[in-house]
């Protein structure tokens, strides 16, 4: 019988393999289709999946901006939403997020079951990620959204407390989140502690604005890193 590569399972073969992944967020409401082709070109050749999401997306955007990206690229487009109007079945895969750091059963249960009759209806790969909001040093779109507090960065038993419940509860990624333009990225001491108690991969992302901050989260252990508000702002450094 011949075995289909899923979405996660490419992420979990590279988080075998210690391959390194890179992610590039895009907000729909913030990206121009027509610049859809000069957007692509500037990408790093490392990119291995595009996301597409953010807190709070006008009607319709989404699939639109997914519509157009799949028109001009063969990278996995993979949603990334901040409620169930942000599912599209023109993308290839869906991060079903549940906020795990918080305790707005809003979005811990109740966006997930709403969302439900327009994903069975798709061929979309769902992958339930437990999604972990960082203090990043100021109040992020996530956080007024969602009205959670982020966990504080110095309280890293905590976090690798809430990671690991994510995993025992069936989560097959954990996703770090400092926060779009986050003043501070993740540290790569949580990253490190994070990554040494789970087994399932590690996303991490927010205000990572150049390829040191890159190279030092994956070298603590992140197996897939997502860069969004520096690529939007042309503002990354090499």
């Amino acid at each position: 019988m011949i075995q289909v590569q899923t979405y996660l399972g490419e992420i979990e073969a590279a988080m075998q393999e210690n391959r390194k992944l890179l992610a590039v967020l895009i907000d729909p409401d913030k990206f121009d289709e027509r610049n859809t082709s000069e957007f692509l070109r500037k990408l790093p050749n490392t990119t291995s999946h595009i996301f597409v999401g953010g807190s709070s997306v006008a009607p319709n955007r989404t699939d639109e901006v997914v519509a157009e990206l799949k028109k001009e690229t063969g990278l996995p487009v993979i949603l990334f939403p901040g409620d169930q109007h942000q599912i599209t079945d023109k993308a290839d895969a869906l991060l079903f997020l549940s906020l795990i750091s918080g305790r707005n059963p809003e979005f811990l249960i109740e966006q997930q079951v709403r969302s439900v009759e327009k994903i069975r209806n798709t061929s979309l790969e769902v992958i339930p990620t437990g999604y972990i909001l960082i203090d990043g040093g100021k109040e992020t779109s996530v956080q007024r959204v969602s009205q959670t507090r982020p966990l504080p960065q110095t309280n890293i038993s905590q976090i690798v407390n809430t990671a690991l419940a994510g995993q025992y509860s069936g989560k097959r990624l954990i996703y770090l989140e400092a926060g779009s333009g986050a003043n501070h990225s993740v540290s790569c001491e949580i990253i490190r502690e994070v990554k040494k108690a789970i087994s399932i991969p590690l996303i991490v992302g927010g205000g990572i604005k150049s390829s040191k901050q890159l190279k030092k989260a994956y070298e603590a252990g992140a197996s897939l890193v997502v860069v969004g508000t520096a690529f939007e702002e042309d503002s990354f450094q090499n």
